[in-house]
């Protein structure tokens, strides 16, 4: 069997990028694809220097595009159904057409998978107005009415966040006790605060009318930002025994190693333990694939010459 420099299970940002990266330095590459992003039901992606507004799509298109013209990348759009860890230096995927493949190194970049909070509505606006993350969408609802919901510190945080945004934003509880200081704090900044639950995001097309509040109260809104429930998007790195977080995200080092030796993890699904949440942004996926990807080829560069690896004492 063909044996590959590496296989990368997962083609978004994270992965073209290490792909890329492993590509251009001359070694094999397997891209394996299954075409699901998280940010697919976004109109566009932001705060990506150079392709501000770009659809996913086309974002996924235009990264194909570029690494076909590197004869050392064969991308493969059959999703992986299984994978293990043979040796060190020996990994085997397992696809859904039944095919094998088997590689040197393995990096991980599948992403995480969104649970919505248990509100109706939410899922038939997420991405279009309902959103997670102030640096991805929050510039595009400047002026507007806007809605953070829950009581947690972080909601907290991020609805004072939001009022730079506009002059009308309001923290809907849900129903969740907030901090006599929160609350103050959020009314001296201009914040409202509604401490009804919330019975459902109203909307058509994929636009936010109101927020139905308990006791047939409607709060006229153009944009909400919700938490939801973060989920390995593939079992894979549970497969392989990597350390992981109680988040679900996979645990790495700087370096983008994770506790298993070969198996290396990127993008939105991994993250530092001095890092508290993983981080969502498009463009920041993209760079830790590139990161990956030259850690991958010292690493092979070490075990091909037997050189002392400068990035072994890293591992997580």
């Amino acid at each position: 069997m063909d044996m590959k420099d590496v296989i990368i299970i997962g083609g978004g940002p994270a992965g073209m990028s290490a792909a890329l990266t492993l590509g251009r330095t001359h070694h094999t590459v397997l891209l394996a694809d299954s075409d699901e992003g998280r940010n697919a039901p976004a109109d566009a992606m932001h705060n990506f220097l150079a392709l501000e507004g770009t659809s996913p799509a086309d974002l996924r298109a235009l990264g194909r595009e570029n690494l076909a013209a590197y004869p050392h990348i064969e991308v493969r759009s059959t999703a992986v159904e299984s994978v293990r860890r043979l040796t060190d230096e020996h990994f085997e995927a397992i696809f859904a057409d039944g095919t094998v493949a088997e590689s040197r190194r393995l990096l991980l970049a599948t992403g995480l998978r969104d649970e919505m909070p248990p509100v109706p509505g939410a899922a038939e606006l997420w991405g279009k107005s309902a959103f997670h993350c102030p640096y991805c969408h929050g510039y595009e609802v400047t002026g507007k009415h806007i809605a953070v919901l829950g009581a947690g510190p972080d909601r907290v945080r991020l609805a004072l966040q939001l009022s730079r945004f506009t002059a009308d934003m309001v923290l809907c509880t849900g129903g969740e006790p907030l901090e006599p200081v929160m609350q103050s704090v959020l009314e001296a900044n201009g914040v409202t605060v509604r401490p009804e639950p919330v019975t459902a995001l109203v909307g058509e097309n994929g636009r936010l009318d109101h927020i139905a509040l308990e006791g047939g109260v409607t709060l006229r809104r153009d944009a909400v930002f919700i938490k939801t429930v973060l989920h390995q998007r593939a079992p894979f790195a549970q497969l392989l025994g990597c350390a992981m977080f109680p988040d679900a995200c996979v645990e790495v080092n700087e370096f983008h190693q994770t506790s298993v030796p070969g198996v290396y993890a990127a993008g939105d699904m991994a993250r530092r333990a001095t890092v508290p949440a993983p981080m969502a942004a498009v463009i920041a996926a993209a760079a830790s694939g590139t990161v990956a990807g030259a850690i991958i080829d010292q690493d092979l560069l070490s075990a091909e010459f037997k050189l002392p690896n400068p990035f072994a004492s890293g591992r997580a």
